[in-house]
């Protein structure tokens, strides 16, 4: 029998979605016990606290999506978080600009996609560029996002974890965890609790595999890298990202601004073999690569084109040259700095159905028994988390308590 107090409800992993859920839950039902572990030293150690704090409009999601159900709510909801808490969000918007006749068709999609999401969205012609960002160009036309904007993704965490305290939630941190089932039921050990939420981010369909569940997924990683510079030697005021291609699961190399002032280029799109490999050359285990060999195999037969591109696209951008010289199709003066600083990498761990060979675009919950599993929150996971965190208390987990 543990000796930890019992709990009605487990959430494993302080992330922005796991403290989402747990706040929540508390607001529904203020008797309830609810704590959350992480195998950290403390929150948002991973995912939540190492993206680039863009606060996604919501425009490029298909509309029957759970990410178009819940990304321009979340803008919303992490703007109220942050006036409350005297976050800082930088109101920049951001032009999605065109570099070809192929990629400006593709462009009526995004605003279809945004106007059917309900996102503050405008279609513009080449002539008005200047208006929104000078130094950027564009082949003929260009989206305008407004209420794209920025953020501290530690210091909402941060504030994340306060609300989610003074609501009545514990948490832990530096747990090991292993799920279990006994009886019937699901477990962790050295914990007693009646429900189990698997919020463990790039961990979660690992830990689902252990109860026998997730056996159609596995996990690749992509390492993110940025670079950055002073905005006095590139004084954007806009965000500025390409058209993303269609078979592609990321955004492109675009330029985010931060706020401290600095201009960013990135992200490289890396395939890696750790899920928490920060370094190109350690951070890797030998489960970490089978799993990682498993779903780049699945790839191969699903999306061999998709892989292959990623590939061919991204490999190069490791070195400064390269990524400049992407990132300059977007604004030629990107050319004229030499000095590019290196940010610390991310990760965005990208689920893979091995057996359709697809990369999964959007988010997976799955119960079983007495738990839940957030098996894949990719971007835009950060921007939606709010709503999303209540959709899983509500449909997901009360109904089961």
């Amino acid at each position: 029998m543990s000796s930890e107090p019992k709990s009605d409800v487990l959430i494993i992993g302080a992330g922005i979605v796991g403290l989402s859920i747990g706040i929540a839950l508390l607001q529904a039902r203020p008797s309830l016990k609810i704590h959350i572990i992480d195998k950290e030293s403390g929150p948002g150690h991973h995912a939540s606290g190492r993206n680039s704090g863009v606060l996604h409009a919501g425009f490029y999601y298909s509309p029957d999506s759970l990410k178009a159900k819940f990304c321009r709510e979340g803008n919303l909801e992490l703007r109220k978080l942050c006036a409350k808490n005297k976050i800082s969000v930088l109101e920049c918007g951001k032009v999605v600009v065109t570099r070809s006749a192929e990629e400006d068709a593709r462009l009526d999609l995004l605003y279809s996609r945004g106007i059917t999401n309900g996102v503050d969205l405008e279609i513009h012609h080449a002539n008005n560029l200047e208006r929104h960002e000078p130094l950027a160009k564009t082949y003929n036309r260009y989206l305008w996002s407004p209420k794209t904007a920025i953020s501290d993704p530690r210091a909402v965490t941060n504030a994340m974890v306060r609300d989610f305290e003074e609501v009545g939630g514990g948490i832990s941190y530096g747990a090991k965890v292993r799920l279990s089932e006994s009886a019937g039921e699901v477990s962790v050990k050295g914990f007693n609790a009646r429900y189990v939420i698997n919020s463990a981010g790039a961990q979660s369909d690992r830990l689902a595999r252990g109860l026998g569940m997730a056996k159609e997924y596995a996990m690749v990683p992509f390492m993110g890298i940025y670079r950055t510079a002073d905005s006095n030697k590139l004084p954007l005021t806009r965000l500025v990202y390409p058209v993303p291609h269609p078979m592609n699961p990321f955004l492109g190399v675009h330029f985010t601004l931060t706020l401290d002032g600095k201009v960013k280029i990135g992200p490289t799109a890396i395939p890696i073999l750790g899920r928490e490999q920060y370094s190109l050359t350690s951070g890797w285990s030998l489960s970490d690569m089978g799993q990682a060999l498993l779903a780049t195999r699945a790839l191969m037969r699903g999306q061999a084109h998709s892989l292959g591109e990623i590939l061919k696209s991204e490999l190069p951008k490791l070195k400064q040259s390269s990524l400049v010289r992407e990132s300059a199709t977007l604004v030629p003066r990107a050319r004229e700095i030499k000095e590019w600083k290196k940010k610390p990498p991310g990760i965005r761990s990208q689920l893979v159905n091995i057996q359709s060979g697809r990369l999964e675009q959007d988010f997976i919950v799955e119960n079983y028994r007495n738990s839940t599993h957030i098996l894949n929150a990719v971007s835009p996971g950060w921007t939606s988390a709010i709503p999303f965190g209540r959709w899983v208390a509500s449909e997901k987990v009360l109904p089961n308590l």
